[in-house]
């Protein structure tokens, strides 16, 4: 196996109390962003109701994407370097128990938001898919290495959005979105600790 040469971030490594922070706060901007928009603008919010079999739902296009997202990791290596990057920023300074908030913030805040209002602010059709998707993938952009991440958010972001469409209830992307998030972080971090085991 080649060595990867290891990128140094373009922004400056965080504590875990500052990554926790980021992440409510960028949920409590997202969800007012959301509140103003949907407040101002001329549209409602996408339906979301409890359903069952939606929520089976949720959870397998979780799993999926996930699978899909480590076969993109073991394949492509520019993303493989950017996810590494990105994840070392964002999960490094977490404690386990810290992934709980990584799944429930992001996966209600940024569905909200890019599923719930902008989808429907922009009419709800393939050009709002990619517009909104394109969004999601960019929220995501953490330096100018960073693009492969930004490419696969966005693929990600689409195949969420159409997750709505299809079933006219955003709980099915919000719970994929969860799940995604703490299936990779969870592997992320065990990879992490035992990376460090090896060294002792």
């Amino acid at each position: 196996m080649v060595e990867q040469q290891k990128q140094e971030p373009e922004i400056p490594y965080l504590t875990r109390i500052q990554v926790l922070g980021a992440m409510g706060a960028t949920a409590i901007i997202l969800l007012i962003v959301a509140k103003l928009s949907l407040h101002f603008g001329n549209f409602s919010l996408f339906s979301w109701k409890w359903d069952e079999k939606d929520l089976l739902l949720g959870i397998g296009l979780g799993f999926v994407i996930t699978a899909l997202s480590g076969i993109a990791y073991r394949v492509w290596t520019p993303y493989r370097k950017s996810a590494d990057y990105y994840l070392e920023v964002v999960l490094k300074p977490l404690a386990l128990p810290d992934l709980i908030w990584l799944g429930l913030l992001p996966g209600l805040s940024e569905e909200l938001l890019f599923r719930g209002v902008m989808l429907s602010a922009l009419g709800l059709d393939h050009l709002a898919v990619i517009v909104s998707s394109f969004c999601f993938g960019i929220l995501h952009f953490s330096g100018s290495q960073q693009w492969p991440y930004v490419i696969w958010a966005t693929i990600v972001g689409m195949v969420l959005a159409y997750s709505a469409l299809l079933t006219g209830n955003l709980l099915v992307p919000i719970v994929a979105h969860m799940i995604t998030n703490w299936i990779s972080s969870y592997f992320w971090k065990m990879w992490q600790l035992r990376q460090l085991k090896n060294k002792f």
